[in-house]
């Protein structure tokens, strides 16, 4: 028996990948318990280094942050989102030169770190003459890069979608962009829902690198801690406690999916995807750009 990509291992195989997987379980344990080893005989442990957690003035600053730290998220997050919706409908277009000028701007800034988009945006607009802020460039760059990628996923949710849906949608005298934005696009987010969310996660972790460009969000907040002599410089800390933060957003977000996976399944209203093999693979690799192009 054997899937998309793989054959499904036979007992030996399966027996020999538990292995693997323990020992591999067992070095990250090691490599965790090393670290932090390493950490408490340094003193990074020490109530000293722990003493900012207990000022009110530093928590209401951290509380700044992370709040900092969600409205670049929100922002970026509901602008790429239209942006995918908008340029994966471009790709599907039947005109060549808006399908030509989509597919350009989608491959120009998934291929661009997006690092580089915030410099730019940051440090590049203004030498034009044009003026910005570090919330402009974190959330004009989050838009850009994840927009692109979001643009795929929709691409490949709306390709997955059987023929009928359309088709039944122009029996019906329907235009073209009424079915590309009331009929096909809603099934597809609702499809590739869990995809979407995975990526958004993915945009959530990317507003840390706000701090490059001076936004004042959470790691930029723990960097600034860290460099406080009056609490013995504690970066270590400091950086443990943002992470931390960062991971419990995040997990609430991978829940989220979870939980919409779930209830995507058992809901009555889902829609079966098409079982060709090869757009199960495009699914698999659309936000990994191996998406291939398609149309309507």
């Amino acid at each position: 028996m054997s899937s998309v990509l793989f054959d499904v291992p036979g007992p030996k195989s399966r027996v020999r990948h538990r292995i693997y997987a323990g020992i591999g379980i067992l070095l990250v344990i090691a490599l965790i318990a090393f670290v932090v080893f390493s950490f408490a005989d340094s003193g990074q442990f020490t109530p000293q280094k722990w003493a900012w957690l207990e000022y009110s003035q530093v928590q209401s600053d951290l509380a700044n942050a992370v709040l900092a730290t969600l409205e670049a998220f929100a922002l970026g997050a509901v602008f790429a989102l239209i942006f995918g919706a908008v340029f994966a409908a471009g790709r599907l277009s039947e005109h060549t030169w808006i399908r030509g000028i989509s597919t350009f701007v989608v491959e120009f800034f998934r291929a661009i770190p997006l690092l580089i988009l915030m410099f730019l945006f940051y440090y590049g607009l203004p030498t034009v003459g044009v003026d910005t802020s570090p919330l402009f460039a974190v959330v004009l760059g989050l838009t850009l890069y994840n927009g692109s990628v979001l643009a795929e996923i929709f691409r490949a949710g709306i390709n997955s979608l059987p023929k009928g849906q359309s088709e039944a949608a122009y029996a019906l005298g329907m235009r073209k962009t009424q079915v590309m934005f009331t009929v096909l696009l809603p099934q597809a987010i609702r499809a590739m829902l869990p995809t979407i969310i995975s990526q958004l996660v993915v945009l959530l972790k990317d507003t840390a690198l706000g701090f490059l460009v001076t936004y004042p969000e959470l790691l930029y907040y723990a960097r600034y801690i860290g460099s406080q002599g009056a609490f013995g410089r504690p970066i270590v800390p400091s950086t443990i406690v943002a992470a931390g933060i960062y991971i419990v957003m995040c997990l609430l977000l991978t829940l989220l999916a979870t939980w919409v996976e779930k209830r995507n399944r058992r809901s009555k209203k889902h829609i079966e995807l098409t079982d060709n093999k090869a757009e199960q693979v495009m699914l698999g690799n659309a936000a990994g750009g191996g998406v291939a192009a398609g149309g309507i």
